[in-house]
């Protein structure tokens, strides 16, 4: 891995939740940046140019996580983008072929995860 941490930004509603994720994440070496909900997530996008990609939760008030993907793009941000779902992927995986990857919350997260995250990125270069 380089000497520079890589950033991700972890996007979530629940500041408990947040910050478990990205406990699951800092075990990789990267650094982490919490956004509260999609709002503030696309304000830390257009102010840190070192985030590398994005995981976002599905569900939060506002703005949820596929419209934050949505809106992303429509900005023009190409970095990759996880979406972490309580329920099943399979039907978000059909209706958003283009997302990255969709991960389901379940108790192999801690694993597949990171491994997800890590991959995305050395796709990237």
């Amino acid at each position: 891995m380089n000497t520079t941490a890589k950033h991700i930004l972890v996007v979530d509603d629940d500041p408990f939740t947040a910050e478990l994720t990205g406990m699951i994440l800092e075990s990789s070496e990267y650094e982490i940046i919490i956004a509260d909900g999609g709002v503030d997530a696309l304000e830390k996008l257009n102010s840190d140019d070192e985030i590398s990609i994005v995981v976002s939760d599905m569900n939060m008030p506002f703005v949820s996580g596929v419209q934050l993907f949505e809106e992303m793009r429509g900005q023009g941000f190409t970095i990759p983008f996880v979406l972490l779902t309580g329920e099943d992927s399979a039907p978000l995986r059909l209706a958003h072929p283009d997302m990255d990857e969709i991960v389901t919350k379940d108790e192999n997260l801690q694993e597949t995860l990171p491994e997800i995250v890590d991959s995305l990125i050395a796709k990237r270069g």
